[in-house]
This record gives structure tokens, sequence and C-alpha cells, in this order.
């Protein structure tokens, strides 16, 4: 065990130790994204008294329970099993006994495993009880300077993007019209074309988180036609995991009067020979009409064009 977490052990026992932990349910657990020390105390007293811990990884679980002093039975429970290991915890849950689920950082079912096993111990009206804390996806919206006072603070939890193909060109477009904030997650070998591709969001605002809590975190707030350049600067920047905020459109580009028809027709004939970054930005210049209105008219226009 680190030493450092010795005395965190008793205080979860103090804080936590009275409360009532029910038999026979699972309990989804929070656990760090990075820094070991975003355990809660609750957590750890929790995790010390299941029966077991069900969990996406046990070799990664076995590694983290040991730095906290704690040791109980592992079950494996991840995205290419989660539906028969389920069968199995909510056997246990009908026995009686305690279990704990974790994924491998984070919040459970999050864009991480648990959201089936969640669904099969309810489907079995038993209890599902949750144990808040780190999320990559409120750690970044922390800080990411989002109004909260009126509709700007609405967001949406997009996750990982499809990686190629249709099914990728179909989401981007989505995303480009999406009014309100948007949190994204990457990974390092994908960062790069997903900077490529939020490139064609001009001057829309981005956040990213890199190695969240972790010893070299690093947030920046920029344009997302300059993502792609801060990623070059430094090869640094491109390693470690993503966390993503696409910031609402501007007001003005979210209520702005759309292009008027000969605006819109002018779009449809440049779309059927050029990109539509080119098509919008002639067609500006054609016709005086807003370049971002026509951009986004585009996305609409676009699938027909295709």
């Amino acid at each position: 065990m680190n030493p450092s977490f010795q005395p965190a052990l008793g205080a979860a026992q103090a804080a936590a130790g009275a409360q009532h932990y029910p038999a026979g349910a699972l309990y989804v657990v929070a656990t760090p994204i990075g820094n070991l020390a975003d355990i809660t105390l609750r957590a750890l007293h929790l995790l010390g008294l299941v029966d077991a811990i069900a969990c996406e990884d046990t070799r990664h679980t076995a590694s983290l329970l040991q730095a906290y002093g704690l040791h109980r039975p592992l079950l494996a429970l991840h995205q290419h099993n989660e539906a028969e290991a389920a069968v199995g915890v909510v056997e246990r849950l009908q026995r009686g006994e305690r279990i704990a689920y974790v994924s491998d950082a984070g919040t459970p079912g999050i864009s991480d495993p648990g959201a089936r096993l969640c669904a099969a111990v309810q489907a079995a009206g038993l209890r599902a009880i949750p144990l808040p804390g780190a999320s990559s996806v409120t750690t970044l919206l922390s800080v990411a300077g989002l109004a909260s006072t009126d509709s700007d603070a609405a967001f949406e939890f997009t996750g990982f993007l499809p990686t190629k193909g249709a099914a990728r060109a179909q989401a981007l477009r989505r995303l480009a019209q999406q009014p309100h904030a948007c949190v994204l997650l990457e990974a390092p070998h994908r960062i790069q074309q997903l900077a490529k591709d939020l490139a064609e969001l001009g001057e829309r605002q981005v956040t990213l988180g890199r190695e969240l809590t972790k010893q070299f975190e690093q947030l920046v707030t920029l344009r997302c036609d300059k993502l792609a350049g801060w990623l070059a600067a430094d090869p640094v920047h491109g390693k470690g995991e993503f966390a993503l905020v696409l910031h609402p459109l501007a007001r003005a580009a979210a209520s702005e009067d759309g292009p008027d028809a000969e605006a819109l027709r002018v779009l449809k004939l440049l779309l059927a020979e050029l990109p539509l970054k080119g098509a919008a930005r002639l067609a500006a210049e054609i016709t005086g009409a807003s370049k971002n209105a026509l951009y986004q008219a585009g996305l609409a226009l676009k699938p027909a064009a295709d």
C-alpha cells in the first residue's frame, strides 16, 4: 500500500462506516481518472466492504486496490462479456451479496461498460446504487467557462465519434449544427484527425483537456481552426488521453437568419463541383451572404448534393 493512503482508510471508516449499505445491491463506484487521490472516502470504505468487485480489467483494478491497501475478489466484466457476466452478478446479488462495479477510470456507464449491468440488475428487481466521483466529462466542463445561467448551459455528451466512413461524416455534420456545447473523447492516435475535422468549424471555440488530473495535465481553449496547429507545435501535445468541449455556437451564428434564396441557389451550384468549405466561401463572395450561414446551410444540403 502507498503509505500516504493509510490515514485515508481510517478517515473513510470514520466518515462512511456508520452509513447503511444494503445487502443484495450493486454499487457503481467512480474511480480516479489519473490522480489516485481523487477517490472518495465513501468509495474507499465501500470497496473494502463488498463481497466482490466486478471490473473492466482485473489487473488494472488489482493495482488500484493495492495502492489503497485493499484486497477483494475480482470479477471480469467488460464490453466483450458484459451481458453474460451480468447474469453471474445478478445471481450473486440474489444470494444477498454486495457487489461493486468499477471501470478502468472515471464513472462507469459513461463511455465505459456498466450500463448493461445496471439494466440487468434493475430488471431483476434489485438495486443499483451510485457512488459519485471522478469523470473526465464533468472535470473538463467545470473549467471550460461555459455560461450556467441560461440555455448556453446545455451540453451533449457525444463521446468518441465513429472512426471513418459515412458514419463519421454524418456525425461531424451533426456536431457542426448543434447550437449547444458537446463533450468529445479521443485517443492519442486519432487526435490529429479529429483536429483536422474540427478545423472546418472555423472560429468556434473548443476547450481541450490532455491527461486530466495527471502530473502533465494540459488545458487549452482556442479556435477550432487553430487546434491542429497547437497539437503540431509540440510532440508532447499529441500524447495522452483527451477530452474536448466544443463550445456553443456564438449567439449571432446561432440566431442569424439563413441565406436568401439566391445565395442558396449559388451555393447549390457550387456544391456540385466543390467541397463545402470552398463552396461556402465562394458563394459568400458572390452573393454577400454570411460565409458561416452558408456553411451551416451547406451541411444540410451536402447529403443531397452527394
